[in-house]
């Protein structure tokens, strides 16, 4: 068996519209809005809080942990960054304090726009944030929904725990793998 290398996505280009939009405030954070990154056709969507680093402090291209993580385990299941396309509730990184609530509602008008043109067959929310943010309920979180597929907004949906919460306690290792396997025997019995 061939040994693991996680890899920079290619990264899918935000809409010309919606460049330099600043709607939510985000902008002045001075983070570079990140539509998405993986297969933009593909039929499962990972949704994220929001973009990690990129880049490095020298910009150059890096891969943090949160992919690295994320990319093993779709990996030990048997998927590809073909099947996979990583998005964002929102669509910058926010660099310091900013209104949590107004923020995810004015961006998940983006999102909402942007599953409405993909031909999406299962979601997967990463950690708690991207779980109350798409189920739309603040006390929604991950160890209660995991295991599970869910229908959220026309969507089947499923929840596992975040990728950097899993490098933090790698005891939530198995249970992130389980949830991975689930989406993998779904997508791959369909």
């Amino acid at each position: 068996m061939q040994k693991f290398s996680a890899s920079l996505w290619p990264e899918d280009p935000t809409p010309e519209d919606l460049l330099d939009c600043s709607e939510c405030g985000l902008n002045q954070h001075g983070s570079r809005m990140v539509w998405g990154e993986g297969n933009p056709q593909a039929p499962i969507i990972i949704l994220l809080d929001n973009p990690g680093a990129r880049e490095n402090r020298d910009n150059q291209p890096y891969v943090c942990g949160t992919r690295q993580t994320l990319q093993q385990a779709t990996n030990e299941v048997g998927l590809t960054v073909d099947d996979l396309y990583v998005t964002y509730i929102l669509k910058r990184k926010p660099t310091r304090a900013y209104d949590k609530e107004k923020t995810r509602d004015i961006c998940m008008s983006h999102l909402k726009q942007q599953l409405h043109s993909k031909q999406t067959r299962l979601i997967v929310c990463l950690g708690n944030v991207a779980v109350q943010s798409f189920f739309q309920n603040p006390e929604a979180e991950v160890k209660s929904l995991r295991g599970k597929i869910h229908e959220v907004n026309g969507y089947p949906t499923t929840v596992a725990y975040h990728p950097l919460a899993v490098r933090r306690r790698p005891n939530l290792w198995p249970l992130f793998l389980e949830d991975w396997k689930l989406v993998a025997d779904r997508y791959f019995k369909q």
